[in-house]
């Protein structure tokens, strides 16, 4: 199974100007335009790392699911949320030759914690021995900042500022997250039940 994100957060997307006012960096300072470049690095990283904390693509954008064998029968577990719409199923053949799917044989069964692909009628399209099959879609809370909900887009900022008054500090370990931003992010987070299992 492969979750590729296919196009990036656009840069008119990030919030900038409202993340310099969380930093409250001076005037001369905020207003040059010196450092946007590193506090869009910040935020995006930050958005990352709050989609990876709790399954949630933040800004929509496409992603592709590449996996070899269904999950189930008759539904296959997107694994991120809140899927928007689907773009395409295709077969892949064991020597890569690719089948369009209609999309008329599949329905989304939105979920706020793990959508679902699901068949229309009793089973999913067959997958090739030795192939693959790729989802793609869209998925994301909304297409600007403006849209995110307020608790997500806090998070966001507060885990950028973190980054950024500790930009040099090589101790801190890899998955460091501040208190604040994980009671912000923890109701967003996946419940896993039943071991990963079908169900």
């Amino acid at each position: 199974m492969m979750l590729t994100e296919e196009t990036a957060v656009p840069v008119e997307a990030l919030p900038v100007e409202p993340f310099k006012d969380h930093l409250r960096l001076g005037t001369g300072f905020g207003e040059s335009g010196l450092q946007d470049g590193l506090l869009e690095s910040f935020l995006r990283a930050a958005i990352l790392a709050v989609e990876a904390r709790t399954g949630k693509a933040l800004i929509a954008r496409n992603f592709t699911l590449r996996i070899g064998a269904w999950r189930g029968r008759a539904a296959q577990p997107l694994y991120i949320a809140p899927v928007q719409t689907l773009n395409g199923v295709t077969t892949i053949e064991a020597d890569g030759t690719e089948h369009a799917e209609a999309l008329s044989r599949f329905r989304l069964e939105p979920d706020a914690q793990r959508p679902v692909l699901a068949a229309v009628g009793t089973t999913l399209p067959t997958i090739p021995s030795g192939g693959a099959v790729r989802l793609s879609f869209r998925a994301g809370f909304a297409e600007s900042w403006e849209g995110l909900p307020a608790d997500l887009a806090q998070a966001v900022l507060l885990l950028a500022a973190h980054y950024y008054e500790y930009r040099h500090e090589t101790a801190l370990g890899e998955g460091c997250m501040p208190f604040g931003v994980t009671a912000l992010i923890e109701r967003y987070r996946v419940v896993r039940l039943f071991g990963g299992g079908e169900g």
